[in-house]
C-alpha cells in the first residue's frame, strides 16, 4: 500500500476556503511508514480517509501532531502482526495514558470556561486515539438500539437549531437497562415532532430519575414499576434533597411528556395520567434586566476592536434588537426595498418569520458583512457562517467565546462593578426599552420585535419607568399646580388633600 496519503487526494482544493488553504499549504500528508504493523497501517489508512468526510481540511491537517505521537506510541507498543482489535478499546488508552505519562505529555490540560472558571479536560491526543478506536468497532446494530445514536444516521428529519447544533443523544447516564430502551423508544416519537432541544431536556430529566430511582429505589428496574407514590417521593425530594438546578419547571414538563411518550410506546397505561397539574411548580420569574447607555459604551468600545465580521455581527445584532438565533440565522438575500424604504426579513427560529424596516446605515453594514462572506467563501446560506463548514450558520458557542474572552481579557465590568455576563439577549432588551422611550404604540414596539402580540411590551415599559417619570415631572408639576388652585374656596374636609402648597 502506499505510505502516505496527502491531504489534497482527499479534498478538492478549489472547494476547500481560502483561510483552510492557506492553512494546509501546498500538500502535507500522513506518513505510515513509522506504524510497525501492516494492519494497523490499514486501518489508520482508513479512518484518515473516514475522518476527512467528517471534518475540515483544516482540522484533519492540525490531526497530523496528534498522529506522529501515536506513531511513536505504537513503535514501543506493537508488533508487526498487531490489530487495534486484538485488545479492548479501553485497554488501548489506558496503555496510551502510561505511554504518555512517561513521556511527560500531559494527560488534562486547563480549558477557561465562559464565565470565568477552570476545567481539567482531557487532551486531544487520547479523543484522537478514542475516535480511531470507535472507527474500528464496527456495530451492526440499528442506530436506533445503540446507547449513542448518531441523529444524522436516524433518518428523521428533526427540528434542530442551526446555531447549536446537535449531532448525537447519548443514553449511558440511563443506570437501569430496561428503563434506557424504553426510554429510546419514547424519545424515537418525541424527536418526530419535539424540537431536539426539548429532546435533549427529557434524557437530562430521565438521567436525573434513573439515579433517584438506582439510589433510593434499586428495586424500580422498568417505567411500568414507576407509581403515583413514586412520583410523590421524587417530588419530595426535589424539594428537599435536590441542588443540581434551582427550578424543575422544565425538567418536570420534559419528563412528564417523556414517560407519556414511553406509556404510549410501551403500553404502559401507569404512566398515563401519572402527574398532576400541581406538581408542575410555575415558570420562574426572570430578572428583566438590560445595559445602561454607559455600560452598553464601554462593551461596544472593546468590541469594534474584535476581528471585523464580529464586530459587525454584534453592532448588527443591537441595531437589529433581534434574538440572537436570528442575528445568526440572516439569509444573504434578506433586504428589499419597499415603496423606499429598505425592509429586512428575519426568519425567527421560535415563532414565524417577519419584515421590518431598517435604516440606510444598518443596511449599509448588513451588505458589507454579506460581502465579506461572499468574498471568502462564495455564495453560502447565511451571512455569518461557520468557517469549519460554510454551510452551516456561526454557532452560538463561537460567538460567547469570543465576546466572554473579551470581557475576561480586558476586564470589562457593568455599572455595579461586576464582570459582564454574555448578555446577547440583554441587547435586546435594551432596544425594546428605548423604543418606549420614544412614546411608540404598543402595537408598532411588538412588530419591530417580531411579537405576534402586545403581552410582553408591558416588560419594555417597566424598565423605562425611571425615565417616564423624568421627562415628564415638569409636566406632572404643572398639572399640580393647576388641580391646587382650583381647590380654593372649597370647604374644609378637602384641605386634607393640602399640605404646603402641594399634592400628598
Amino acid at each position: 500500500m502506499n505510505e502516505r496519503i496527502y491531504l489534497w487526494e482527499l479534498f478538492d482544493k478549489e472547494q476547500t476556503p481560502e483561510a483552510q488553504r492557506k492553512m494546509v499549504g501546498k500538500n502535507p500528508y500522513y506518513d505510515l511508514s513509522p506504524i510497525p504493523s501492516p494492519k494497523v497501517r490499514e486501518e489508520m489508512a482508513a479512518f484518515i480517509r473516514w475522518r476527512s468526510t467528517q471534518v475540515c481540511a483544516a482540522r484533519v491537517y492540525s490531526d497530523r501532531q496528534y498522529y506522529k505521537k501515536l506513531c511513536r506510541f505504537f513503535q514501543e507498543s506493537i508488533r508487526p502482526q498487531t490489530s487495534l482489535l486484538d485488545k479492548p478499546a479501553d485497554v488501548w488508552i489506558r496503555q496510551f495514558k502510561g505511554w504518555m505519562f512517561k513521556e511527560q505529555i500531559p494527560i488534562y490540560e486547563a480549558q477557561n470556561t465562559v464565565n470565568g472558571s477552570v476545567l481539567m479536560i482531557k487532551v486531544r491526543e487520547i479523543s484522537y486515539l478514542e475516535h480511531l478506536l470507535k472507527f474500528l468497532t464496527v456495530d451492526d446494530r440499528k442506530e436506533e438500539e445503540k446507547d449513542v445514536w448518531e441523529l444524522d444516521k436516524l433518518g428523521i428529519d428533526f427540528r434542530n437549531n442551526p446555531i447549536k447544533r446537535v449531532r448525537r443523544l447519548v443514553f449511558t447516564g440511563i443506570l437501569q437497562d430496561d428503563i434506557r430502551q424504553e426510554a429510546k423508544k419514547g424519545i424515537h416519537l418525541n424527536l418526530q415532532s419535539e424540537a431536539i432541544a426539548c429532546v435533549q431536556k427529557e434524557l437530562t430529566a430521565i438521567r436525573r430519575l434513573s439515579r433517584y430511582l438506582d439510589e433510593r429505589h434499586p428495586d424500580i428496574k422498568s417505567c411500568k414499576d414507576i407509581d403515583r407514590m413514586t412520583i410523590e417521593e421524587y417530588l419530595t425530594y426535589l424539594k428537599t434533597e435536590a441542588t443540581e438546578t434551582k427550578h424543575f419547571h422544565a425538567d418536570l414538563n420534559r419528563l412528564r411528556c417523556l414517560l407519556e411518550s414511553i406509556g404510549q410506546m410501551c403500553d404502559y397505561p401507569n404512566l398515563i395520567g401519572l402527574f398532576l397539574t400541581r406538581d408542575i411548580p410555575p415558570t420562574p420569574k426572570a430578572a428583566f434586566k438590560t445595559y445602561s447607555d454607559a455600560e452598553l459604551k464601554r462593551l461596544n468600545r472593546e468590541i469594534v476592536k474584535l476581528d471585523e465580521q464580529t464586530a459587525r455581527l454584534m453592532i448588527i445584532h443591537q441595531m437589529l434588537g433581534t434574538r440572537i438565533s436570528d442575528t445568526l440565522t440572516l439569509a444573504p438575500d434578506c433586504l428589499s426595498e419597499q415603496n423606499g424604504e429598505i425592509i429586512i426579513r428575519i426568519r425567527q427560529m421560535k415563532t414565524k418569520p417577519y419584515e421590518k424596516p431598517i435604516s440606510t446605515e444598518l443596511a449599509s453594514l448588513i451588505q458589507k458583512a454579506i460581502a465579506y462572506t461572499q468574498e471568502r467563501y462564495g455564495d453560502t446560506p447565511y451571512i455569518f457562517v461557520n468557517e469549519k463548514d460554510t454551510t452551516q450558520a456561526m454557532t452560538y458557542a463561537t460567538v460567547q467565546y469570543r465576546i466572554t474572552n473579551l470581557i475576561h481579557k480586558k476586564d470589562l465590568r457593568d455599572d455595579n462593578g461586576n464582570l459582564f455576563g454574555f448578555g446577547t439577549h440583554i441587547y435586546r432588551h435594551y432596544y425594546g426599552v428605548k423604543l418606549t422611550e420614544m412614546h411608540l404604540d404598543d402595537w408598532t414596539i411588538a412588530k419591530l420585535l417580531g411579537h405576534s402580540s402586545v403581552r410582553n411590551v408591558k416588560y419594555y415599559r417597566r424598565m423605562s419607568n425611571q425615565l417616564l417619570a423624568d421627562e415628564t415631572r415638569k409636566a406632572r408639576r404643572m398639572l399640580s399646580e393647576v388641580i391646587l388652585n382650583n381647590l380654593d374656596g372649597w370647604e374644609d374636609e378637602y384641605e386634607q388633600i393640602r399640605k404646603d402648597g402641594s399634592l400628598q
